[in-house]
């Protein structure tokens, strides 16, 4: 007897997957029999990722242009007919304090963070619906729940993501949508965006985070776990996946 995948067969979209976490999300849901979406602003990228990865598609995708989003669900719409599950992951970070950052940086990281996030749930909600038991995963930070100095506009986008799920689940709730979301709050992973990050902090700031580092794949399991039927009644959940670092 052929052995089916966790996730055999489902449309996901993943932002943000030409690189780091997002990449990860990708191959882990391919690996289990998804038909990944590799979205990215990074086209060129996305496309590579993607040829590596068994009934993958790559498209284009800046996650802060409403018209890109509505074009891309578009494309996963007469591709595939349907979509089964959102993994919002695009987002970019500005290592500053509040005295640091002007207002068009803080403003550049919450469009990408915060607003891309919104924009996916806003534009894939009533497909995830029509699938008739939509997920969607929000990647949020442990910055979002403890106190970062240097990644203020970076805490702020991903405090925003948390309270957007919550609203988000009451009003599928309120409205009968077949979608449940949850909100994965990673802690330092070796990505490009935390090596760019040890730059900016203290000799012993970056000494306790590599203490605590994990690798990319150890997010993208509880993510392909989340997309999963496994977790079907899983709905509203804030799971921290930090080695502990946050109540150490």
């Amino acid at each position: 007897m052929t052995r089916k995948g966790r996730v055999e067969d489902k449309v996901v979209l993943v932002t943000g997957a030409a690189h780091g976490l997002g990449k990860a999300d990708a191959e882990a849901l391919a690996r289990e029999g998804a038909r990944v979406v590799v979205a990215d602003i990074d086209e060129a990228e996305a496309q590579r990722v993607a040829e590596t990865l068994p009934a993958a598609m790559a498209l284009g995708l800046d996650v802060t242009c409403e018209a890109q989003w509505q074009a891309v669900l578009a494309k996963i719409m007469r591709t595939h007919g349907r979509l089964d599950a959102l993994v919002n992951n695009a987002g970019i970070a500005a290592f500053e304090t509040v005295e640091q950052s002007s207002l068009e940086a803080f403003r550049r990281v919450m469009s990408v963070s915060a607003e891309g996030t919104f924009l996916g749930c806003k534009t894939c909600l009533p497909a995830l619906a029509a699938s008739g038991a939509g997920s969607i995963v929000n990647i949020a930070s442990v910055a979002a729940i403890r106190g970062n100095p240097a990644v203020f506009a970076y805490s702020a986008a991903k405090g925003a993501v948390l309270s957007m799920t919550r609203s988000l689940i009451v009003h599928c709730q309120q409205q009968g949508h077949p979608v449940r979301a949850n909100v994965v709050l990673p802690g330092s992973h070796d990505t490009q965006m935390v090596r760019e990050a040890y730059h900016f902090a203290a000799p012993e700031l970056r000494d306790a985070a590599r203490k605590y580092e994990g690798q990319p794949e150890h997010v993208a399991d509880l993510v392909l776990f989340l997309v999963s039927d496994e977790s079907i009644r899983l709905n509203g959940a804030e799971i921290v996946i930090d080695n502990g670092r946050t109540v150490a």
